[in-house]
């Protein structure tokens, strides 16, 4: 049957793109099928992670089954080893116009945010970018609303249908916007990393999946492009996301940046996490974006999370307030941060954070 991306009805099932490096599966594949699942137990369907490459493990495809999985499509041929633009949208593609998905889910990464687009314009359907938040079923939308925004969700009519709602910021973090996309299918999305939560690992989820190798027909004579060598940078990127302790900054740090980034570096070091920062910081040029916390930055989900200077603003407040523990510094009693955070010390971040490192040494110390 010829592919109509408004048959709507020729549609279903829940998929994950999953994305693997090497050979070794990422963290962002797992993320996304623990939030797959939910959808796909909503819709009644099932949930399949697609996996594109070469070499990748026995092991490695049927773990994903340990995640939600109810099967795995891996698409094996020698010019998916290493991505490559052309290669992989035309196998995944292919593969959407033969199996029919109702949803496709991606990473916001850096592979996915090329990959997502280039598929969602070949199969003639709509995409949503960057989502942080994702439902089918209207109450469960009507909860989130309840709790993420300003809408008076009882008074406000909701149409119910088991469209997907694809919730994203906009306006640089200033507003969350919610795409449907009814006319067409697949309903496609990026997913932020870090955003949805990984489920525990099911051992008997990953004993019953079944794994199909689909056979993908590429030609290097297809291919405009040649992967000729991969050099890998030696630039460190901090690991905000699997982090379990992060102290971040803020605005506050203005009087005396480098000393503020020097103390946080400190405190950091001394718990055993990372430094991360507002958005603030970023814009002002005094750390690199991979270091930001927020709707337009990572969100985070950190055992202790440490504000130093932060005052609090939604934006980032959406990225890290489901911390296990959070500890906030800032001049301002009235900071909204305050209100987020289970320890709460209102003074300069430049007095308070050298006592709190010479505390933490002391504990240590004392083992």
């Amino acid at each position: 049957m010829e592919f109509n991306s408004k048959d709507t009805g020729a549609f279903q099932g829940v998929w994950v793109f999953c994305e693997q490096r090497g050979g070794v599966m990422q963290s962002t594949s797992y993320q996304l099928l623990s939030e797959g699942r939910k959808l796909a137990d909503d819709l009644g369907t099932q949930l399949t992670g697609v996996v594109l490459g070469q070499g990748v493990s026995e092991e490695s495809l049927k773990a994903l089954g340990g995640y939600g999985a109810d099967q795995v499509y891996y698409c094996e041929h020698q010019l998916l080893e290493v991505y490559t633009t052309d290669a992989y949208t035309k196998a995944l593609c292919t593969l959407v116009e033969d199996k029919k998905p109702e949803i496709v889910l991606l990473g916001a990464t850096n592979i996915g945010r090329d990959l997502a687009p280039r598929c969602a314009a070949r199969l003639h359907t709509g995409l949503t970018a960057d989502c942080t938040h994702l439902d089918v079923d209207v109450e469960k939308y009507k909860d989130f609303l309840r709790g993420a925004s300003t809408i008076d969700v009882d008074s406000t009519p909701f149409e119910d249908n088991r469209n997907l709602k694809m919730t994203r910021p906009a306006f640089g973090g200033h507003l969350m916007a919610t795409i449907v996309c009814p006319r067409f299918r697949p309903q496609m999305s990026t997913v932020r990393p870090g955003v949805m939560r990984t489920q525990p690992f099911d051992q008997a989820g990953a004993d019953k999946v079944t794994v199909e190798r689909i056979q993908v027909e590429l030609s290097p004579s297809e291919m405009p492009v040649e992967v000729v060598e991969v050099v890998k940078a030696a630039r460190e990127l901090v690991d905000l996301i699997g982090a379990e302790v992060v102290v971040s900054v803020g605005r506050g740090i203005s009087k005396d940046v480098e000393r503020g980034l020097a103390l946080a570096q400190e405190l950091a070091d001394a718990l055993g996490g990372v430094v991360g920062a507002s958005r603030a910081c970023v814009d002002a040029g005094w750390i690199p974006a991979d270091h930001q916390v927020g709707q337009t930055g990572k969100t985070v989900h950190p055992k202790i999370y440490v504000a130093l200077g932060i005052s609090g603003a939604i934006q980032h407040l959406a990225g890290m307030q489901d911390a296990q523990c959070i500890i906030a510094v800032n001049r301002n009693a009235d900071a909204p941060i305050f209100g987020a955070a289970d320890y709460g010390i209102a003074g300069d971040l430049y007095q308070v954070a050298p006592m709190l490192i010479e505390a933490v040494k002391a504990v240590k110390a004392a083992r």
